[in-house]
């Protein structure tokens, strides 16, 4: 029987561990989306992630490695990572978590086209229709099986607006193999937030400084520092390192784990009871993640 590499098996595990963190990132951030501006959000995730992500550099001593960065390549990965994250803190205004996430679920299947477009890679049709399944397992998740739901859905601003968002998603998840230069995850991660910190900081300064920071609850602190350095730098790290081992529409697939763990995260830390729903829609997704493990296109 035909099994992983360790590289592309490592690459598999790290957008696992991408999904878990990601997930709660939905649930936390739209706790604090009508207190703080989605641009002011993005520029404190990323300015922290900076430093962080520096502090390791630095620990690690791979300063060296980031001399072969471009800066218009990390200009164009993080321009394109921040649009998305502003457009869901913007879009969690008037869109519901539920519709946000509906949005979402199309971003695997863009980054395969994109994937396409820029690297000229084809996925089989397996491959697509695997894919294919488990985005009907995240619906049924998100949907909580009732068809009646999806009949009720409505498409507001803030679901377009996220919609952009998505193909932002998309397109950065399919450029990170084109544009990296052999350089370690880490310093590409360095790159894009460098990049990130700076477009934002120039088109919202005038936001950023608007916020009353003195007056904002202490949990709101506490979610911007989870959104940092785990929904942010480390999210980072692990989508760079695993777009150089897999493909884009296999990198992205991992989302659909997300509203699984949205689920249990609520559950946990909220007190809100599931059902046998999720189990259905967890074990389509968790069966089609181990069909695109065990598939031998990379």
């Amino acid at each position: 029987m035909w099994m992983p590499s360790k590289s592309v098996l490592s690459g598999h595990i790290s957008m696992l561990s991408f999904s878990i963190l990601v997930s709660v990132s939905f649930v936390a951030g739209s706790r604090i989306a009508n207190y703080v501006e989605p641009n002011a959000v993005t520029f404190s995730r990323f300015l922290i992630a900076l430093i962080f992500i520096s502090i390791v550099l630095t620990i690690q001593k791979k300063w060296l490695h980031s001399k072969s960065l471009s800066f218009w390549k990390s200009a164009i990965l993080g321009s394109l990572i921040a649009i998305y994250f502003i457009t869901m803190f913007e879009g969690l205004k008037t869109a519901s978590s539920t519709s946000m996430a509906v949005v979402f679920t199309l971003t695997p299947v863009l980054a395969g086209f994109f994937d396409l477009f820029f690297s000229g890679r084809r996925m089989s049709g397996k491959v697509w229709t695997i894919v294919l399944v488990a985005a009907i397992g995240a619906l049924w998740i998100i949907f909580d099986g009732d068809l009646g739901n999806v009949r009720n859905f409505n498409i507001g601003y803030g679901e377009k607006l996220f919609f952009i968002g998505c193909v932002c998603h998309a397109i950065y998840a399919a450029l990170i193999p084109r544009f990296n230069q052999g350089e370690p995850a880490i310093v590409q991660t360095f790159g894009t937030l460098s990049a990130g910190v700076i477009i934002v900081g120039f088109f919202s300064f005038n936001e950023i400084r608007a916020v009353p920071w003195s007056d904002l609850p202490f949990f709101v602190f506490l979610v911007i520092f989870y959104l940092a350095i785990f929904a942010t730098a480390t999210s980072f790290f692990l989508i760079q390192y695993s777009a150089v081992r897999l493909s884009s529409i296999k990198v992205m697939a991992y989302t659909y784990a997300i509203p699984i763990w949205v689920v249990i995260t609520e559950v946990v830390f909220l007190d809100i009871s599931s059902d046998h729903v999720v189990l259905i829609g967890a074990a389509i997704i968790s069966t089609c993640l181990s069909l695109l493990l065990l598939n031998r296109e990379s």
